[in-house]
C-alpha cells in the first residue's frame, strides 16, 4: 500500500474555498440547471454517490465516477447505491481511509484518466477529498462535478489557474507530512509525470 496523505486540520478551511462555480438545489435539480455549462468537456470526472446517481439519471454518462456508497458520513439509499452501478463503466476498487489521500487513490485515478473506457472508482473507506487529485491530474478544459452537502453540486472546469491554485494548496498540504522525503513521486504523479 502506498501513501497516506493526511489533510492537516490547520489547512481545512482552505479547502472550503470553491474552485469553481456552485449550482443550488436538491440532486437533480442541480445537475439540470448545470447541463448547459458542461460545454464538452475533454474528461468529465464525478465525485460523490449522489451527484453521480442525478447525472445518471439524467443521462449524463461521466467518463470517470467516484463513489463510495455514502452520503454526508452515512450509508447512501439503496435507489442511489444501484443508481451508480453502471452497465458501461470497468469497476476499480481502492482503499482511501476518511480525511486522507493514499498513493493508491492517486495512481488509481490517474489510470482512469488516460483509460479509453468509462471508469467507475469505488472507494472503499471515504472519497471525499477525491476531487483534489482528479482536479489536478485532469486534463485542460475537463470538468470535475462534487456534490456540496445541502448545497448542490460544484463544478470545476480545468484550467491553468485553478490547476495552479490547487498545487499550492496540495504543496502546503505535503509540507505538513512527516514522510516528507517519499512525496517526490506523489508529487511527480500530480503534475502530470
Amino acid at each position: 500500500m502506498g501513501l497516506h496523505i493526511s489533510l492537516p486540520e490547520s489547512l481545512r478551511p482552505l479547502l472550503r474555498k470553491p474552485f469553481g462555480v456552485l449550482y443550488t438545489g436538491t440532486g437533480g435539480d442541480a445537475v439540470r440547471s448545470l447541463v448547459d455549462d458542461l460545454d464538452n468537456p475533454t474528461i468529465l470526472i464525478s465525485v460523490g454517490d449522489v451527484t453521480t446517481f442525478h447525472l445518471l439519471e439524467s443521462n449524463i454518462i461521466p467518463d470517470i465516477l467516484i463513489v463510495d456508497d455514502r452520503t454526508k458520513r452515512a450509508p447512501a439509499s439503496s435507489q442511489v447505491v444501484y443508481g451508480t452501478k453502471h452497465k458501461g463503466f470497468t469497476e476499480i476498487t481502492v482503499d482511501n481511509p476518511p480525511g486522507v489521500i493514499t498513493e493508491d487513490l492517486i495512481d488509481v485515478i490517474g489510470d482512469a484518466i488516460v483509460s479509453d473506457k468509462n471508469v467507475r472508482i469505488f472507494v472503499q473507506g471515504e472519497e471525499d477529498l477525491a476531487a483534489l487529485p482528479a482536479i489536478l491530474m485532469a486534463p485542460l478544459n475537463s470538468v470535475v462535478l462534487y456534490g456540496q452537502p445541502d448545497k448542490g453540486v460544484m463544478l470545476v472546469r480545468v484550467t491553468e489557474s485553478i490547476k495552479a491554485e490547487l498545487k499550492d494548496l496540495f504543496d502546503k498540504i505535503l509540507e505538513k507530512q512527516d514522510h516528507k522525503e517519499q512525496l517526490y513521486k506523489v508529487r511527480r504523479k500530480l503534475n502530470g509525470y
